[in-house]
Parts: C-alpha cells; structure tokens; sequence
C-alpha cells in the first residue's frame, strides 16, 4: 500500500485549500467488527488539476464529486483519484464501511472483561485518519472539523469540542478551529466522567467504568496538575488556550503514554492507578499531563509543515512537560499538587528519559534532531523518527538552549513563533527565524551544530595545580558547543563518607585557556554539574575513586544522576567493570533519597548488567546481590518510612528471586511482612516470576484470573502462561503471538513480555531462528505498530552470542522487511552486539 511522499504532500498543499470536513460515524452498526463512515469535504483548487484522497475502507459503498457519481472501484489501494478537476470550489461525498481496530490505530475497539462493557476511540497518528474517515492526509492542509456520531444507548462521545446529544438521539461537536487530520479525535462508549469547570472552559476526566473508583481517588490531584499547568502556561504564552473544552480521556490498549489531540487527549489508562505506585510513578504521570497540555500550543495551534520537524513538537512539549511541572511542583511558584510529594523533576530525566536519547544516539539508527529533508521522504521514514532523539535528545537541546540564550529570550521567541503562525504551520526555518529575532546571539549556528549533526560528545576534565591554585581543561570528542556547570565537591570534615559542595561555576566548551580556581583541587570534579548540557561526561581518577566510595554523600540528587548516568556510560564503554557498578549500587542505593535514582539504577544493574552484559555463569551472583540489597532496602523502611522506597525494593525482589520460598510466603499470606497488602500488581508480578522458576501452573493462573477478571488481570494471566517453562506452554504462546493474528496490541505485548526468559535458555534455544524467521510476514500482516511491539517486545534479548547476532544481521538484508521492524531490528543487533563487547 503505497504511503504519502513529501513531494506528493508538497504538489497537494500548493494545489487545495481544504475548508471543512464534516463526519459522519455510526457505531451501532456492524457489530464488532466494523462501522459507517460519511464524509463530506469542502475543499478548492487553485487550479485546474488531478489528486486524490485517501481512506483504507473495509467497503467504499459511493462517492460523490460536486454532485457527480464516482465509480468507487477506482479506489486504488488507499486512494482514490480525482481527476479533471477545475479550479474553484468542490465538494466531495464519500460512504463507506471501515473496520475497527485491535492494535490501537484508527478506530479501536475494546470490550472491558471486568464487566462486558464496550469503548471506542480513535488514535490517528500519521496515516491513521484513513481507516475512519475519508481525508487530504497530510499535516498542512488543516481544516475545521464538525462531527457526528451515532452511538449505542447508554454511551457518551467525547471529540475535540463540546459535545451535545441530539433530539435524535446522535452526538454532534462543537466545530473545531483549523486543525490537522490527524489530530482530530472521538471517544466513545459508556464512560465514568468528572467534571469541573477552570477559567471559564470545562474540564474533564474520564476512564472506564470499571476503573471509576481509582479515578475518583486520583481526580483531585489530577484536576490541582491540570489547572496549575493551564495557568503556569498562560504566564508563559502570550497566546489563550485556543479550544473550548480540555477532556483527558484515559483509554484502554493505547500504544503511546497520551495523544495531544486538541480538547481531548487521549491518555494509556495505566495511568489510573488500581494498585499501590511510587511518588515518581506520579510524577511522570503529572509531567505526561504538562507534556501534552504543552502540545495545544506547540502542535496543535502551531503544526509541523511536513514529518521532518516532529522534533518541533515533541521535543518542546519534552522540554516543556519538565520544566513547567518543576515550576508547580514543590519550591515553584503553583505549590504542590495534592498527593504528590513531587521532586525535582530533571532528576527523572535525567535517570530515565536522557540515557534513552544517549542509547539511541549512539546507534547505526540514530539520526540529526531535525533531519535532512530528504532524510524523511514519506510518511513511513518519519514514524520511525518518534524516538529517543526527537524526544530526549531534542528536549535536552532545548534545555542547553535556554542556559545559553537566557529564559526570557527563549519565551520572548516562542511567543513571536506561535503570533506568526497559530492555526497554521511552520519550519524549523520558521522557528530559528523567530528566536533569533529575540536575541543577539548567532542561534542559526547553535541549530546547526546541536540540531543537525548526530552522535554525543565526551567531555573528560583533566585537573592540575600550582601555587595554591587548581586549574582545569575540558577536553570535547565531538563538535558542539556547550555552556556547563562545573561541580567541585570537597569531603565533609565531620564525616569522611559525605561530599560538600566547594564551588559551582559555568564555563564554556570548547575553550582555549585552562579555569583557574583558587585551593587545593576538590576530591570530586563533576562536569555538567546541574545536567544543562547533552552529552557524556567523564571523571578523572580522583574523582572517579571519590564517586564510587561516597556518590551517596553528594548533597544534590541531580548531581548524583549525573554521576550514576557517567557509571552507567562507562558500563556501556567498557571503562568500569561490571562488579564495580554493583558494588557501588550495593554501597550507595540503601542511603538514596531520590525514588528516580534508586529505581533507575535497580533497573540498570537488573536488565542490562545481569541480564545481558554477564555471562550466565555469572548471572546467578548479581542476582544473589541484587537479593542482598534490595532485602536491605525492605529492612530500612520497616518502620513505615519511605513506602515508595519499599515498594520499588519488593518488586525488584521479586524480579530477583531464585527460588520461590519466599515468594510463595507472600502469595499465600496475602502480604509482605511488614507491608505492603498485596494488590492485583504485585500478586500478578509474584505469579510471573514463580512462572518463571517452574513453581507455579495452569490451574493457579486460571484461579488469579478468576480473582482479578479485569483487562490487566488478563494481560497478567498472558505473561505468566508464556513464562512457563515447559515446551506445550511456550508453543502455544509462540502460536498465540505469530500465527493467530487474534491477540490485541497489549495481549500480543504480554505474552512476549512473559515468553524470553534468562533462566530458561535452552527451551527457547529452537526460538531464536523462529523469531527471524516469523517476524517478517508477521509485521506485513499486522501493520507497524504490531511491528514495532514484536520487535521490541519478542526478540530474543536474553540470547547474547554470536549466532543470535549473526541470525540479526542476516535478516537485516532480507527484502520484505517493514520499515518499522526494520529499524527495531536494527536497533536490537546494535544493542546485541554492545553487549557482546562489554562481555568481552
């Protein structure tokens, strides 16, 4: 099926104006599986030309052309031809039937087993819009939008704009400003809903009504985030918030964290919390909110012309979600959100989203912030951009942007981009114009220099001194430029363990003359002090012995992820040893504050550095050390203090454990001694591991499932059949994920989450080659989000040798590969052969 070029997009967008659409849908008839579509667009040409529109109909039934029958077998693929049109205005009439989705594209329909309940919702990112309605699919021919839906009894629809049942019993919406195609959205179904109303516009929450009563608990705090970010924003935007109404819808099976949609964002419904989560966990569902708030304005209000410059909302929604979350969160201006006990927020960045943009940077895959405009020549090049470079990497520019240019020039040059281009499109030509209108400063060279190359740069300091005097010199291996905070961190006199901080200062590199500062050196010299900067930072040896004996005695948590990101790289590199890295977390994690850092170094030493990077001989140690510490974190937090602490030290237990004895212990008490209450989520992580050791069976699955007959319940059930390890069970998890084609997106994701297991090496061994063998036809049939979960999800990670790497690189050459398994493929063979070498 062909997909949209830039060139064609281009030639389209000088050819139309595109006035209206209005939609029609009918979700009360055919059944399950499909449902009506009727659309009408008003459009114009300029001048007397062919084109055609688009739409992936399970029938196309009629189409009209200003009142003209077009004969629907003209419908090639996913278009359909206009031709021999004049220049003038032109309506078009198409009617057809569509298909619901079950991999959370297009129109997707679930079904609730906690209650037989039924929900639609629309996810049309990219090309998607096709499979519900007839469209000019492109981001630059944005147009108003009226909706109406006819909807079972009983249900709610929720869309861009205020909706209203009508006297015919039909749910029409509010007309949307000028908006793109993939931005518009329908939700609907027999929702659980709560409303408030904030600066004049109403507000609402809503999930399943199944997951009521934890939305309910939660709604508070969510509507304090909300509201503190509305107003936080409006302090920053000169421009109003431009829609009439701001929905977040919580929907189940959602492949992305949310969905900007203007007036409804869509939210994965994992962020309505069944069971117990940490203060971080809240957090990051706090910066989702600000992160997609953000998009009404960058994105929504202003679009991308074309799929080179999604950086341009990603990455500043990124920025944007971390920086204005911090500002309402303890010690910003707003106060503290009820229930969240928030920290810094670039803590969790750091920890967490920047080492994705490091990762994904120093793959074959990676690619410049804002591409090359002929890197991104269709639409399928450009999905695969939605990455840790355009996210992580784009929004840690952004941030080393500001540091260089100052705030208020910053947000002096947004507010002049969004006055010259809301309710249309830009560049970034349009964007580096706009910001460096606000400043003296040459900010088309930092663009090119931060925004067009690749890669990141090492910065190693290296330390002399004379006559009472330190000096330093910052060597760079790469070619930006980057303004820094430098951290010189005396040892504590009262307590040898602790670290004060000396000095703080903010230099710049490259530079041609060494800093001088007066004294002897410090014990520790931390480069990227306050994490302004994107890049790799090294220590020199006395900062490095400092680090690894005292990194729990640095007084700032986010200097302590600087350093714990600096460990982590030099795994990756092969410049610390394995057991350096979990003797430091064994040393440091039981006196760690910051929840961020302590689950984001547990999840490092467990995936990568006993998962993958060890040899399985030596698995079996870290394991033991891992039991070790987080058995003491439990300890430490016996008195009630630090639950969140206790709750992330329990599951990593479990993740841990090599026999079942104490697992079992808790399944059947019900608790962990000294608590937590086991809820659905650890008793489903507990009967997953003891899946894993041969300690569990078909019967007490099926007996939890019975207990907890929920979607998630049965996402549970899913993983832990796929880990037992007998050859009848991981046959037919294998069949379930590659040959039925029935599994839904997250059903297919947890059955793969459960089926690779390290412990379980030779009954997987025959399922290496299957895997390659398996997955292409697989991601033709199924499309590219099923695509991207098999190869993220079921490739055989645990599998770390030569043949598996030489299987990986064969099937890189093969010529039916999706773009989308293509480049996930390419991203695990990179990864695999790391891996190799840090063994090595």
């Amino acid at each position: 099926m062909p997909v949209l070029t830039r060139d064609e997009a281009q030639t389209r967008a000088h050819l139309l104006d595109v006035q209206r659409y209005a939609i029609e849908l009918d979700l009360t008839t055919g059944g399950e599986d499909t449902f009506t579509s009727r659309t009408a667009i008003h459009f114009t040409t300029r001048t007397a030309a062919d084109t055609f529109v688009e739409l992936k109909p399970a029938t196309l039934r009629s189409v009209t052309l200003d009142g003209a029958p077009l004969d629907p077998e003209g419908l090639l693929d996913n278009r359909l031809a206009l031709t021999g049109l004049t220049a003038g205005p032109h309506e078009l009439h198409i009617d057809a039937v569509m298909r619901y989705s079950r991999t959370g594209e297009g129109l997707h329909r679930f079904t609730d087993p906690a209650d037989g309940e039924t929900y639609t919702y629309t996810q049309l990112f990219m090309e998607d819009v096709q499979r519900v309605f007839a469209a000019f699919d492109q981001p630059d021919l944005k147009a108003v939008f009226d909706l109406t839906v006819t909807a079972p009894d009983g249900w709610t629809v929720l869309a861009n704009g205020v909706t209203t049942q009508q006297d015919d019993g039909r749910w029409k919406t509010a007309s949307t400003p000028l908006i793109s195609t993939y931005l518009v959205a329908v939700a609907a179904g027999p929702w659980h809903s709560v409303t408030t109303e904030h600066a004049g516009l109403p507000f609402g929450l809503h999930c399943r009504r199944s997951l009521a009563p934890h939305l309910d608990a939660d709604a508070d705090e969510l509507f304090e985030i909300t509201r503190q970010c509305y107003d936080r924003y409006h302090e920053k935007f000169d421009e109003p918030y431009p829609f009439d109404s701001y929905d977040q819808a919580f929907v189940p099976e959602f492949n992305a964290g949310a969905m900007e949609n203007p007036g409804l964002v869509t939210f994965r419904d994992e962020f309505v919390y069944r069971s117990a989560v940490t203060d971080t966990q809240r957090q990051i569902r706090a910066m989702v909110i600000a992160h997609e708030m953000a998009h009404m304005w960058f994105g929504d209000l202003v679009t991308l012309q074309w799929w080179d410059d999604i950086w341009l909302n990603e990455s500043f929604a990124e920025y944007m979600g971390y920086q204005t979350l911090n500002e309402v969160a303890p010690g910003g201006p707003g106060g503290r959100p009820p229930g969240w006990r928030g920290t810094d927020t670039w803590v969790e960045f750091a920890i967490t989203r920047k080492s994705w943009g490091y990762d994904a940077d120093q793959r074959p895959s990676t690619h410049p912030v804002a591409p090359a405009p002929d890197a991104v020549p269709d639409t399928a090049s450009a999905l695969l951009n939605f990455d840790g470079i355009s996210y992580a990497k784009g929004a840690s520019a952004l941030r080393q942007l500001v540091a260089w240019l100052g705030e208020k020039d910053f947000l002096a040059g947004i507010n002049t981009h969004v006055a010259r281009h809301k309710f249309a499109n830009a560049t970034l030509a349009d964007f580096i114009d706009s910001l460096a209108g606000a400043t003296d400063r040459d900010v088309h060279a930092w663009a090119e220099e931060w925004l067009g190359t690749t890669g990141v740069d090492t910065l190693t300091p290296t330390v002399a001194e004379s006559d009472g005097q330190w000096h330093l010199t910052v060597t760079r291996q790469g070619q930006r430029p980057h303004r820094l905070t430098v951290g010189a961190y005396d040892r504590d006199p009262h307590d040898g363990r602790n670290l004060v901080l000396r000095d703080r200062f903010d230099i710049d590199v490259p530079h041609t003359e060494p800093v001088t500062r007066p004294g002897l050196r410090p014990a520790l010299l931390v480069l990227n002090d306050q994490d302004l900067t994107y890049a790799k930072v090294r220590l020199d040896e006395p900062s490095t012995e400092a680090a690894l004996r005292s990194l729990s005695g640095v007084p700032d948590a986010l200097t302590r992820a600087v350093l714990w990101n600096t460990l982590r790289d030099m795994v990756r590199d092969g410049e610390l040893a394995l057991t350096d890295y979990l003797e430091t977390a064994r040393a440091h994690l039981c006196e760690e504050t910051d929840l961020a850092v302590v689950q984001g170094v547990l999840t490092f030493a467990a995936t990568q550095i006993a998962d993958r990077y060890l040899t399985p001989a030596d698995r079996p140690t870290a394991l033991a050390l891992l039991t070790d510490l987080t058995r003491d974190l439990i300890r430490r937090t016996e008195d009630g203090s630090g639950p969140g602490l206790r709750l992330i030290a329990v599951r990593h237990f479990i993740a841990a454990a090599t026999q079942p004895d104490t697992l079992r212990a808790w399944l059947q008490d019900g608790h962990v001694p000294g608590g937590p209450e086991l809820d659905p989520e650890l008793r489903w992580r507990i009967l997953t591991r003891l899946a894993v050791l041969g300690a569990t069976d078909e019967q007490e699955i099926a007996a939890h499932l019975a207990d907890d007959p929920s979607a998630t319940g049965e996402e549970g059930a899913a993983r832990c059949r796929a880990a037992l390890p007998t050859p009848a069970a991981k046959e037919a998890a294998w069949n379930a994920m590659f040959h039925g084609d029935t599994l839904s997106n997250y059903l297919f994701t947890a059955t793969a989450q459960g089926f690779w297991q390290p412990e379980q090496a030779d009954i997987l061994q025959p399922y290496i080659a299957r895997f390659y063998e398996d997955a292409v036809p697989f991601a033709i049939r199924r499309g590219p989000a099923m695509a991207k979960a098999a190869g993220q999800y079921a490739f055989p990670v645990p599998a770390v040798d030569e043949e598996t790497l030489r299987l990986g690189e064969a099937c890189l050459t093969h010529k039916d590969l999706t773009p989308a398994l293509r480049r996930c493929l390419a991203d695990q063979v990179d990864d695999l052969r790391r891996a190799l070498r840090v063994r090595g």
